[in-house]
Formats: C-alpha cells, structure tokens, sequence
C-alpha cells in the first residue's frame, strides 16, 4: 500500500512539474529577458481571505452589465426573470506582476481569489448557469487588476401600479449591494455611467417595450452599518394593441349588439329578451376572462376595469330599457282598453236615452242626469247647467285646501307617464350611441395624457 501511494505521488509531482514547465514556454518572455511568473507563483503568500487594501482603504469596484433577456415580467407575482452578464473590476496589488499582458484563468480557480460579496437584495429566486461549466470568467491583468464575470438568472421583485392597467407604465429596479463589506471596506461606482448597461436597446418583449433607462449610485443603510449599493432604473411601456383587439374591441361590440334591440318591435318579446339577457353574460364571461392575469386581490381599480364596467352598465342599462318600454306599452294599451270599454258603455246609455257624467277626481264613478219628458226642452237644458255648475262648485270648495297637493303630485306623475312607449325607443337610438361615445372620450384622454 505504501509503495503504491508512494508512486502516485511521484507521477503528481513529475505531472505539476511538466506543467509548469509549457506554462513558462506558453506565455514567453518579459522584457525580452525575464520568463512570466506563473499561477502558482502569484498565488504564493496570497491570502484570499483579506480583501485588498487591508487597513489602506476602501477597495473600488467597477460593475457593468449585459442584460441577456427578460424572460417573463409577472403582474400576479409582481417580479421580473431576467437573465445578465454581471462584470465586476477592482485592483488586487498582490496579484501584480511585470509586463502589460493579462491571464485569463480557469473558472474554477475562483476559490483561490478574493472576490467581492455582491448579491442582488430584491431576488426572489436565482441561479449561476453552469452549461457545460459553471459560467464564470477570470482575467488578471498585470497591474493587479480582476476582472470577474458571471451570467446568472435572476427572478427580482419589482413593485407595480396596475391603476392604469393595460396602459400603464412600470419602473422597475435591479440592485447591486454588498454583503458584509461596508463603506469603509468597499465601494460600487458603474464603469461608464449608463453606458455601464448594455442590452436593453435591443430588448424585444411580449408585452412591454423598453421605454428609457438610467443607472444611479446609493448607499443601502441597515442596522449592521452603510453599505455600497448600485442601482439600474428601467421604464416599461405595455403595449396596449394586444389589449385592444383582445379585450376593448369585443366590449364594443358587445355594446353596439345590445343597441339592435332598440330596432326590433316591442312586441317580439322573445327576440329582444335573447338579445338583451346574451350580451349580459358574454360580458359577465369577458370581464371573468380579463382577470385571469391579474391579481385577484388587490387594492385598486384598473383601468380596463372601469372599461368593462362602462361597457356592462350599457349593456344592462338597454335591457332595463326594453323594461321600461314594455311596462309602458301594457300600460298604455290598459288604458286604452278602458276607454274603449267607457265609450261603449257611453254608446250604450245614449242609446237608452241617459247621458253619463264623470267627475274629474273619480274616473270609474258616473251620475245619470234623466231627461223627462213632461218638462220642456230648453228648461230640462238650463237646470242641467245649473246643477253640473253647483256640483263642480261645491266640489272645488271642498277640495280648495288640497289643490296645491294634488297638483304637485300631477306634475311628479307626469314625468314619468309616457304618453307614446314607442318614443322610448326612438329616443333610446340617439341617447345611448351618444353617451357611450362621449364617455369613451372621457375614458381614453384621462388614462392616456393624464
């Protein structure tokens, strides 16, 4: 067993040695005279577990980032997926070494340098790609400088004010901050100022467009102390077409298929009932379907839901119409029904030779005045007209106290006794298309110009 693991360690050694040998080969000369340190020499005495710059100062890290993709921008969650190359550059005075060259190195070799604790405060979910290797990316350059790169994907919250929704305008963050260095160990600055984020002009998504961006430099205070932060500003715009032929147009239409009722004869019951019970449900079912992606609770009106619910009191305001209007069709044939039976009776008492009297606060009741034939003509006449004139007399003196009354309670009746139902209709055809057309004015210049 000794002799075995004493010939491991011989072929180890002899293996490290041929390496180290092609490394000075490989990387050539200095100075046309000196042969480059390798790795292992600059990792000699090098302690990863210190920062730079201990007890000198603060170390400068510059950031810089490629968004990759945004993935998926969730309303119900409130977050974004995004996907981006993270680069981070500081200056490591113990990783100097001569000429004006840098060395790239494995990846892996991360756990043999210091490398900042920089996490992103707003992540819900995240994770280091590592297809085929881990996604990371070395560069040491000759004046001590690391450059550390990393692509990650990240799922980071982002606070939303769906009031104006679907024509609304998100601004959300991506935060940088450190760990557990503080303002006297570290400090963020971007490398080119919003330059320092590339990526985000040429993002195509689904139901945003990338509006403006800005990056901005913060400290993140806590109970531990001030710590460095970076933050990158960027604005969605929805798009609002997808909503328009999806949600907007078929509201309208709906609207516009409840007005036919107001052209069908009140009497085709059946026709303007299906009419007008159908639209109310297929928007019951298009307001149900609109809220899908949304949050179900939530403390604000939208904007598309003060729409459909413009649209739904339309649409049920021409069924309560239809309503109306045959409540006053039956009405008014009732009426007309009784004066039918009144001059009937009327053609019949003249017939047998009486004349009915109505008062005019007793419809139903009638007085029969006789004419005999033992008095005369003209005087039968004259005491008619003195006894309807005493009558009508004595029943406006006794009534005189409840005039004002009754006469205001006819006014109250009059507005609303339709004397015609079918002008309800006609008016209906003029009221609506114009009301619905003025509050779609209102609608779309307040939540797109204010």
């Amino acid at each position: 067993m000794s002799v075995q693991l004493h010939t491991l360690l011989t072929l180890s050694l002899t293996f490290t040695q041929s390496v180290c040998m092609y490394s000075n080969n490989h990387w050539g000369e200095w100075n046309d005279s000196q042969l480059q340190p390798t790795i292992q020499k600059l990792m000699k005495g090098y302690n990863r577990y210190l920062r730079p710059n201990f007890n000198e100062g603060p170390v400068e890290i510059g950031m810089s980032l490629d968004i990759a993709s945004i993935d998926a921008i969730s309303e119900i969650n409130m977050d974004y997926t995004a996907t981006i190359f993270l680069r981070q550059r500081w200056r490591d005075s113990r990783l100097v070494f001569p000429g004006n060259e840098s060395v790239s190195v494995d990846g892996r070799l991360v756990s043999l340098l210091w490398i900042p604790d920089t996490f992103i405060p707003d992540s819900k979910r995240s994770f280091l790609h590592d297809v085929t290797v881990e996604n990371r990316l070395i560069r040491i350059f000759s004046n001590g400088t690391v450059l550390y790169a990393l692509r990650i994907t990240a799922t980071i919250a982002c606070n939303m004010d769906l009031t104006k929704y679907p024509m609304d305008r998100q601004v959300c963050t991506l935060q940088l901050e450190s760990w557990g260095y503080n303002l006297q160990d570290v400090v963020f600055y971007w490398t080119r100022g919003n330059d320092s984020v590339k990526g985000l002009d040429i993002l195509r998504l689904a139901q945003y467009s990338v509006e403006s961006y800005y990056t901005s430099v913060s400290e993140a205070v806590y109970e531990t102390g001030q710590y460095p932060k970076l933050v990158l500003h960027f604005a969605l715009r929805r798009n609002v077409l997808f909503f328009i032929l999806e949600t907007y147009v078929p509201s309208i239409l709906l609207v516009v298929l409840s007005w036919v009722s107001f052209w069908i004869s009140q009497s085709s019951v059946p026709a303007r009932t299906c009419i007008g019970v159908t639209t109310v449900l297929t928007m019951t079912t298009l307001m149900m379907g609109a809220r899908t992606s949304l949050p179900n609770a939530n403390c604000f009106i939208k904007a598309i839901d003060v729409y459909l619910g413009i649209c739904f009191t339309f649409i049920f305001g021409a069924l309560v119409e239809y309503a109306c209007a045959h409540f006053y069709t039956m009405k008014h044939h009732t009426v007309e029904d009784l004066h039918r039976e009144l001059q009937r009776e009327f053609d019949e008492s003249n017939g047998n030779g009486s004349i009915p009297m109505f008062r005019s606060t007793q419809l139903n009741r009638s007085v029969e005045i006789g004419s005999t034939a033992e008095e005369p003509g003209e005087q039968s006449a004259s005491s008619d007209t003195r006894n309807n004139a005493g009558a009508l007399e004595k029943v406006s003196k006794q009534g005189c106290g409840l005039s004002s009354v009754k006469d205001a309670s006819r006014r109250v009746v009059s507005v609303f006794t339709v004397e015609n139902p079918h002008e309800i209709d006609r008016r209906a055809r003029t009221v609506f298309p114009t009301a619905f057309l003025f509050v779609n004015i209102l609608y779309w210049l307040y939540y797109l110009f204010f």
